[in-house]
């Protein structure tokens, strides 16, 4: 009977369509009900007490993660790194940094996650290495025609106004860290100058220029040799993380790689051929993007894209405040209990984007990363406004990704000094707050050598006490992604409409549905009470509510009432 059952499965797995190789238009099928939990390694878990986090102190917390509702994780940058800017300066693509382990505990973090039911990706800096790198090491050195001589964006001479840039960017009184200009000198055999992406430690690989000028000899085409081979590199890059057991990649900046291509048409031809390949040889691995541009980076063949700040300023409209770091003077956001934000420009490009896309991709509204505040930020700072925020980023459709931290309420950290390249980040990347006793259980190294100091606002700000917290926010997030894994209309394949007047943006009122399920979601961020007339769905019972709200349904009309800074999950009849 065994034997029947097991080739049974086997037969069913092989079918087109069904068992673990099913693909979608969308992606393998596992995306559909994937949550993801991003981690910043070097504050998630410490292990061997030298005040930074490690992969076997991931692996150990595997079950709490897998105990949110989470099926995913991703892990930002682990390479061998200067640490110039947190791990994004890659010395070795092919090599954990010894800070967090070696290959080997890798593959063994995979191992356990896979066990549980749980997929890894890992953090993908596709567009530039570490100048320490040895790739950049033999560019510099080699002749014309060797191996890495094009790896990189050579010239032996800059325009005027790029001499310029340079000379203004080694007044200013840290160079190092300036974004100022393009090129850096070098006086290399190579070249004299290089091509940088961001800091000068940072030249950026070359994947060549969409429109090549014939007058600027250090433009090669994105077919030349040195660009097709930088391509292959990343290509190998992925295998060989893959054939570890890697299940896909957020990759870092991914619009940036071709040079001189406005309309990003190069860029995205660059990555169809990417994807080819992946669906060939690694069709249940996924590509995440760094773009925050649905119909261009969908488009292009990735499976998810983010939603943040980057390229438009739907992020920004919802979470940003004038007084937060990322924030602009004079600007409103909606996530506010001042309600003053509008949902016009939210409507008018996210809602756009989703339609265009809804067949090919996820799109993706993260709690926060290591690159931006947390949804705890500034006046967004009680219990009641992030539940609020937090309801909306795990019910909308796409993938949900949760920064670790947010899920306890984690308050980013204003005026923290800057440590490897963090800056104004260095809020966003404190450790992850376990306990309510020393260290907040994240590392038995003395306080002073933490890698960011830890703030439990008197320890309970902290897994151990929410845990035990019926209303705390632990218990919300598990509470909402339990619904939300217990529907396919709440869930990422969900079709989504507002069903709100976008001209009276608070509340926002949304329906979820699919098939014959029907949900509606309701979000107050204001300080006050607040009340929506909307066509008439059916009758609704409250599922999920923080705070105060009703559904009254009418013959034409149903009316959705919501207490100051509320949120509720309706179940449509």
């Amino acid at each position: 009977m065994n034997i029947r059952k097991n080739l049974f499965a086997l037969f069913m797995a092989l079918l087109p369509g069904l068992g673990t190789s099913a693909q979608t238009s969308k992606g393998p099928a596992w995306l559909s009900d994937a949550v993801f939990y991003q981690i910043y390694p070097s504050s998630y878990m410490d292990t061997d007490g030298n005040g930074i986090g490690d992969l076997p102190g991931i692996t150990a917390k595997l079950d709490y993660i897998k105990s949110l509702g989470v099926n995913a994780i991703w892990l930002n940058p682990i390479f061998v790194s200067g640490w110039f800017d947190g791990g994004y300066d890659v010395i070795d693509f092919y090599k954990v940094d010894p800070r967090f382990g070696t290959n080997d505990d890798l593959v063994t973090l995979v191992r356990e996650a896979h066990q549980r039911g749980m997929k890894v990706i890992l953090d993908l800096v596709a567009g530039h290495s570490s100048s320490k790198s040895e790739w950049f090491r033999l560019s510099a050195t080699g002749g014309r025609n060797d191996r890495y001589a094009d790896y990189y964006i050579w010239s032996d001479s800059i325009s005027e106004k790029d001499m310029q840039d340079i000379a203004l960017r080694n007044q200013e009184p840290d160079p190092e860290v300036s974004k100022r200009g393009l090129w850096v000198e070098a006086d290399a055999k190579r070249g004299r100058y290089y091509q940088k992406n961001y800091y000068i430690c940072q030249p950026a690989l070359n994947y060549g220029y969409a429109h090549p000028d014939p007058s600027h000899p250090w433009e090669q085409a994105m077919d030349a040799p040195g660009p097709m081979a930088v391509r292959r590199e990343l290509k190998n890059n992925m295998a060989f993380w893959y054939d570890k057991g890697v299940d896909g990649f957020r990759v870092d900046m991914a619009a940036s790689l071709v040079k001189g291509d406005p309309d990003k048409k190069g860029v995205m031809a660059l990555w169809h051929d990417m994807k080819e390949w992946q669906s060939q040889h690694y069709p249940q691995c996924i590509l995440v993007s760094e773009w925050s541009n649905p119909v261009q980076s969908l488009n292009a063949g990735f499976n998810i894209d983010f939603e943040i700040h980057l390229a438009t300023k739907v992020y920004n409209t919802l979470f940003f405040a004038s007084d937060d770091p990322w924030g602009k003077k004079g600007k409103e956001c909606y996530f506010d209990e001042r309600g003053r934000g509008s949902l016009k420009y939210f409507m008018d490009t996210y809602g756009v984007a989703y339609r265009e896309t809804a067949d090919k991709g996820y799109i993706t509204f993260p709690t926060a990363n290591h690159d931006f505040q947390r949804l705890r930020t500034g006046r967004r700072n009680s219990l009641a406004a992030v539940k609020v925020a937090m309801t909306f980023c795990l019910t909308m459709p796409g993938v949900p990704f949760i920064y670790y931290g947010d899920e306890i309420g984690m308050r980013y950290q204003p005026g923290l000094k800057p440590k490897e390249g963090s800056r104004e980040r260095s809020g966003t990347r404190t450790p992850m707050q376990w306990t309510m006793g020393r260290n907040a259980g994240f590392s038995t190294c003395p306080a002073d050598s933490l890698y960011f100091p830890v703030n439990t606002e008197g320890g309970s700000i902290s897994v151990e006490a929410e845990d035990k917290d019926s209303h705390s926010m632990l218990n919300f997030v598990r509470s909402v992604l339990h619904l939300r894994k217990s529907s396919k209309a709440l869930g990422n394949d969900g079709s989504w409409t507002l069903v709100s007047d976008v001209n009276k943006p608070y509340p926002m009122v949304y329906k979820r549905s699919y098939g014959n399920e029907v949900y509606v979601v309701a979000l107050n961020p204001a300080a006050r009470k607040v009340s929506a007339d909307i066509s008439h769905i059916g009758k609704g019972k409250a599922l999920m509510v923080s705070g105060k709200a009703d559904y009254k349904a009418g013959k034409a009309t149903d009316t959705v009432n919501l207490g100051a800074t509320s949120a509720a999950i309706f179940r449509i009849k």
